[in-house]
């Protein structure tokens, strides 16, 4: 990787003559548009996307139970520990999100001849009338506005079912570990994926607002496996999913979702670490 891939220039570029105009579009329509909608790839390419999320999951979690099998946890005792099953989820996600990044690191760079982290969407601010450093901070406080309402939303309204995602906070490992991606890994990656990736496909061929309503759902479903039975829960991600969409779209980057998206993280884990008295009632694990 080089610096010229992970530099935040100061406005959108136009992306480089190497890089071109997705099949569907002819050149004249490419150029028409919105420079942060102007992504190289198409609806085949998120088709291919989806099919290597699907089958990369299932070979990543094949070898996981061979190589947890090798190191003496055989597939029963995996199911039957907690603490052993988290850490096979955890190591399961950081594997899938590598595995993404660098099939998209490879499409951009060596199919399309373009710098990655710029063409998919990820730059600095574009001058407005505001100063930048109140736009980085409008952006951080918001995450934590948020996140602060879908907590209070998810009290007044939720309901009391065991999701699926708290087994993973049964032993301090491994709820160090989740806390530790969601706040430095997860909103990268799921930015990239979700609003550098798939929102311009979407919007530039229904629109904005479809681009926003679909990966809002895209994303509350992404983790409705983890909330299976908090409806609430994942109907308030949707909702989150759409407003970290709606910030990129009408910001133009995808550093404005990110922000949004790394805040609230930090403040969901931060309110989860003051409830549990700093992981003082979550077991030690073995």
């Amino acid at each position: 990787m080089s610096l010229d891939d992970i530099s935040l220039p100061p406005e959108p570029p136009e992306l480089p003559a190497s890089a071109p105009a997705p099949r569907e579009l002819p050149a004249a329509a490419h150029l028409a548009l919105p420079p942060d909608l102007r992504a190289p790839w198409n609806w085949l390419d998120l088709l291919v996307l989806a099919v290597l999320t699907m089958v990369g999951s299932f070979l990543l979690n094949l070898l996981l139970v061979s190589v947890f099998a090798a190191f003496g946890v055989k597939p029963a005792q995996l199911r039957a520990s907690p603490s052993e099953m988290g850490l096979f989820t955890i190591v399961h996600q950081a594997l899938l999100f590598l595995l993404l990044l660098g099939y998209l690191f490879a499409q951009i760079r060596g199919s399309f001849g373009a710098p990655f982290w710029r063409t998919i969407g990820w730059h600095a601010f574009e001058p407005g009338h505001a100063p930048r450093a109140l736009r980085y901070f409008g952006f951080i406080a918001g995450g934590f506005l948020l996140a602060a309402a879908v907590q209070a939303a998810s009290i007044a309204f939720g309901n009391n079912a065991k999701v699926p995602m708290q087994a993973l906070f049964q032993d301090r490992r491994t709820a160090v570990l989740l806390l530790l991606m969601a706040v430095f890994v997860a909103p990268v990656i799921e930015e990239t994926v979700f609003r550098g990736y798939i929102y311009p496909v979407v919007a530039r061929s229904w629109g904005m607002a479809a681009g926003i309503l679909a990966t809002g759902i895209l994303f509350g479903l992404l983790h409705a496996a983890q909330l299976w039975g908090g409806w609430v829960q994942i109907a308030l991600l949707v909702i989150v999913g759409m407003v970290f969409t709606y910030a990129r779209a009408v910001s133009r980057t995808v550093l404005a979702s990110y922000l949004l998206h790394v805040s609230y993280n930090f403040f969901v884990s931060f309110a989860f670490l003051l409830g549990s008295h700093w992981l003082r009632f979550v077991s030690p694990g073995h």
